[in-house]
């Protein structure tokens, strides 16, 4: 596997998995963050593509046009509008909250947002680490201290936190203490709205291997550099080394997946989490 081939790929309709449910209309919300790129993107085409109305939100402007755009191209049947925020920033993430709920029934929220940093603990930047700690932690439980309200206010009550967790909410890999923590963190945060939504507001969380994002083709270089090793050796050895499938999970992989624990075939998905790696963290030689 080549760095080329680690690329994010371009979505299409018929990658989008189509989910018969009849919550799925226009009347109801999901909001997305992350929204800009790689998996939030996705997951915003494919909610869309499942004819939610959603809702994204992300700092990078131009990368929020970009996916509006591309859900015009393919002609899906929800609408996807673009709210502008900093995650790190409180007055951001109500107005975020404010601004969805305003386009109907808010039911989902996909916490999909993230950064990465490339540092052993005793260099790593506390900066940097309270910076990420905000985006991929804290954002993620005040965005649901602020949904769950809108959801309880539905119809029937019910709505559906999902949460981007990741292998790293499984185990760990060296020189990533704020993302591994912040991954471990979501998943308490998963199980913790499971135990206070008394089966009506239900939670899941995805976790993945490496998947082809900006995210991912970012820290390439870094990884190799921290580790003293090649960007080739860094995807054969720590990206699919220890995979038993051969092959990186493509950003509407995971969206897909997204869809799949906000419909009803994942009624009974409450706490629980995704765990899509293959096998990465389940296998040994």
């Amino acid at each position: 596997m080549s760095q080329e081939q680690v690329s994010p790929p371009t979505i299409t309709n018929e990658d989008i998995h189509r989910i018969a449910d009849d919550a799925f209309t226009g009347r109801n919300v999901c909001l997305v963050t992350g929204g800009g790129s790689g998996i939030g993107r996705a997951t915003a085409l494919a909610a869309a593509g499942n004819g939610l109305t959603v809702a994204i939100t992300d700092i990078d402007e131009t990368g929020l046009e970009e996916t509006v755009a591309r859900g015009e191209e393919l002609g899906l049947e929800g609408e996807i509008v673009p709210i502008v925020g900093d995650l790190t920033v409180d007055d951001d993430i109500e107005r975020i909250v404010a601004e969805a709920a305003d386009l109907g029934d808010l039911k989902y929220l996909a916490n999909v947002a993230g950064m990465q940093h490339i540092d052993s603990i005793e260099e790593f930047p506390m900066e940097t680490y309270d910076r990420l700690h905000r985006i991929m932690l804290r954002a993620p439980i005040y965005l649901s201290k602020l949904c769950m309200p809108h959801f309880r206010d539905t119809q029937n009550g019910q709505g559906c936190v999902g949460n981007m967790a990741s292998v790293h909410a499984h185990y760990v890999t060296s020189d990533k203490v704020a993302y591994n923590v912040s991954k471990f963190g979501l998943r308490g945060l998963t199980q913790s709205i499971a135990a206070e939504g008394d089966g009506k507001i239900r939670s899941f969380s995805v976790s993945t291997g490496y998947v082809k994002t900006p995210l991912v083709t970012a820290q390439l270089e870094d990884t190799a550099e921290q580790r003293g090793i090649s960007v080739q050796e860094v995807i054969e050895d720590v990206m699919v080394g220890q995979s038993r499938v051969k092959e990186m999970m493509e950003p509407i992989d995971v969206g897909n997946l997204f869809v799949l624990g906000f419909s009803d075939l994942g009624r009974h998905l409450d706490g629980g989490d995704l765990l899509f790696d293959g096998g990465m963290t389940l296998t040994y030689e």
